[in-house]
């Protein structure tokens, strides 16, 4: 056996014991807050405070604020720049005027991220602990979760005409929209997504979202009295929005205008029957007819301007649509990140 043919003996590997790896961690879920600020200087501070607070206890979700600048003329932005600084959970969209409440909502779920979406006031009425009661019925299953205001700090002609429109506008809409209940709530990711694409100008989203379907809870809550300021939805606002909730769900005044159309007519073949009767009968107390024919003309005429004006407020939402102009502008947005941006969001 020559040297060449002794090879040492090939070395077995010793089995190399692996340490268990470490599970992944686990992803908590991200609550975006969708917050309309309109001149709300001497409360926010106070707001964002409560908010933050009630974080505190829930360190098994992670949390987003989106704080919508709705054209504030008051030293609202400083402070929500401010917020944004201190904050990083923090993103402001100052819009370039003012748009409006609702308009407001649709902007600040176009730059929501989060698992689930609460909308909720930042005047302290709707308090910030009830928001984390919303999220316990998601987990547990809700894709809408409305907060239902079981009582109200407000006064009583507020309060009556609240319990007036809310039972009337469910009683001539097409869908069921709950009563008792504005706009805070929460949406799933899902539902949410699915608002976005909803794009009509005069918006009521609280009967969008209601006409969506999906698996709907309800929350009773206390609504607190305002922390600071007046309200920003005096009589003025709360009769608009009732009209957009009214004409975006409904054709009930349509309706009325036919049924008050017969009653006008009927009304009129009697004054007629009454016309031909006193003719033939009483001739010799016939007048002119002055009177009667005032009535019938200013009744007549009452009822066709009452009827245009039913059938403007339809065509003038008809002309609003078609000019396809965009929801809203953004000046800027505070707080935000490349890799957080959405394309197809802002100003559609």
């Amino acid at each position: 056996m020559t040297q060449q043919d002794i090879r040492p003996a090939a070395r077995v590997a010793a089995p190399v014991a692996l340490a268990p790896s470490d599970p992944p961690p686990v992803r908590r879920p991200l609550i975006s807050y969708v917050l309309p600020v309109y001149n709300e200087q001497d409360g926010i501070t106070a707001f964002h405070t409560e908010l933050t607070a009630a974080f505190a206890g829930r360190p098994d979700l992670d949390f987003e604020m989106v704080y919508v600048n709705d054209g504030s003329s008051d030293g609202s932005l400083a402070i929500l720049q401010d917020l944004a600084q201190q904050d990083d959970r923090v993103r402001v969209v100052d819009f370039a005027r003012n748009f409006g409440h609702q308009i407001a909502i649709t902007a600040g779920l176009d730059i929501a991220k989060g698992d689930a979406v609460i909308v909720m006031d930042t005047d302290l009425q709707d308090p910030p602990r009830v928001s984390l009661e919303l999220v316990d019925a998601w987990r547990e299953g809700a894709e809408i979760v409305h907060a239902r205001r079981r009582s109200r700090q407000d006064t009583a002609f507020k309060r009556t005409t609240a319990h007036m429109f809310y039972r009337l506008l469910r009683s001539w809409t097409e869908v069921d929209i709950p009563v008792d209940t504005g706009d805070f709530r929460l949406l799933d990711r899902r539902v949410a997504d699915e608002l976005r694409k909803y794009r009509e100008r005069s918006r009521f989203v609280r009967g969008i979202v209601a006409s969506m379907g999906y698996r709907q809870k309800e929350v009773p809550f206390d609504r607190d009295e305002r922390f600071a300021g007046e309200t920003k939805y005096p009589l003025r606002k709360m009769a608009r929005l009732a009209v957009d909730g009214v004409t975006s769900f409904s054709t009930v005044p349509l309706k009325l205008i036919t049924r008050l159309g017969f009653v006008v007519l009927a009304l009129s073949l009697l004054g007629i029957v009454y016309a031909l009767a006193m003719k033939f009968f009483r001739p010799d107390i016939t007048v002119s007819g002055w009177t009667m024919l005032m009535v019938v003309v200013l009744f007549l005429g009452g009822t066709q301007m009452l009827s245009l004006g039913v059938l403007g407020s339809y065509i003038g939402r008809i002309y609003s649509e078609a000019q396809g102009r965009p929801l809203y502008l953004v000046r800027e947005v505070i707080g935000d990140r490349d890799e957080d941006r959405r394309d197809g969001r802002g100003g559609v």
